[in-house]
């Protein structure tokens, strides 16, 4: 059956510098290798008239709203990490919100924990998820899980738009997803499929 992708969102997570540049404070060391399949799923996305959704971490300067276990990251005189306003908390080059984009902002790792996605999603009719972003085992997943748990009809994580520190990390929670019915096509397979 063909995708409806007036019913489809592209979720892009935590596509920002702290996450993906060179000596960043959170960096994930696959990150920088998935920016061209994000860039081209966004593309993609655009063409096909999917819902863009940029979800990133924006934090208090102070790590008021961090999670206890990052909080040592927020000391007087120092921004921490993706702090708003800061410049790692600035997408990475070539990802660009646009106007009709929607852009949401967590403090966590699921993009559903504490905000108003899910309402956001159901208010414009969306029944499928694509997901593209960092890290694969802590917001990917937990966004994932989330999906399945809130009964979305489609969950898609694009496994090569998608990393972890390392590539055993990343295939182990690609395996857990995909037991748990989510897609988890390759960028490649996803932009070459039937619906296309």
């Amino acid at each position: 059956m063909a995708q409806d992708w007036n019913r489809t969102a592209l979720l892009i997570i935590d596509m920002q510098r702290d996450f993906i540049e060179d000596g960043a404070p959170l960096l994930v060391k696959g990150g920088k290798d998935i920016v061209p399949n994000v860039i081209k799923a966004v593309e993609i996305a655009r063409h096909l008239g999917l819902h863009i959704v940029w979800v990133v971490r924006e934090h208090d300067p102070l790590g008021r709203d961090v999670e206890l276990f990052r909080r040592h990251l927020y000391t007087t005189g120092r921004v921490g990490p993706t702090s708003k306003g800061s410049a790692g908390a600035e997408l990475v080059d070539g990802l660009v919100i646009r106007e009709g984009d929607y852009k949401l902002v967590k403090t966590r790792f699921s993009a559903f924990f504490a905000t108003h996605l899910h309402s956001v999603l159901q208010g414009a009719g969306i029944n499928s998820l694509v997901i593209t972003g960092v890290q694969t085992p802590n917001c990917i997943r937990q966004t994932a899980f989330d999906a399945v748990a809130l009964d979305y009809q489609s969950v898609t994580v694009i496994a090569d738009a998608t990393a972890a520190a390392t590539p055993d990390i990343h295939l182990a929670n690609i395996l857990d997803m995909k037991n748990i019915g989510v897609a988890t096509p390759t960028f490649h397979e996803w932009s070459e499929s039937e619906a296309r």
